[in-house]
């Protein structure tokens, strides 16, 4: 099972990844509402993929990307940070920080189904992947 990390001080936000994500196969979900929270969760069991929140109470989303880009084991974590935040600014310090991936919201959901199966090499609904031995 491929696991996901879903970490945003929103639960509708949280329920939505997780409701856009759910045509994927295979995959579990952990979710954090504070950055804190998904470090510990990362050190009792490591995720395949996190989606991130810049904008946090208690630690600032880029904070923890760089403490996971900081961990060697985490070192190459696809992490796909999802925000309100759509200025060149936050884009660009995520992206420095270690962002696989920079989506803001609102979001489509099939367009987030489609990078985070890309990301893991699985195949949203509908749609076909070079790994199947057909043209994508």
């Amino acid at each position: 099972m491929t696991s996901i990390l879903i970490v945003d001080d929103s639960p509708t936000i949280r329920r939505m990844v997780r409701a856009s994500l759910a045509g994927l196969p295979g995959l579990t979900f952990r979710e954090a509402k504070t950055g804190l929270e998904a470090i510990e969760s990362l050190v009792v069991s490591p995720a395949d993929l996190i989606v991130l929140d810049l904008n946090m109470p208690d630690m600032h989303g880029i904070d923890v990307l760089k403490l996971v880009r900081s961990q060697s084991a985490l070192a190459n974590l696809p992490v796909v940070v999802l925000t309100t935040r759509g200025d060149d600014s936050s884009r660009r310090a995520a992206t420095a920080a270690g962002a696989t991936l920079y989506l803001t919201k609102p979001f489509s959901p099939s367009e987030l189904a489609r990078d985070v199966g890309s990301l893991l090499g699985l195949a949203a609904p509908g749609t076909r992947t070079a790994s199947s031995g057909e043209p994508a």
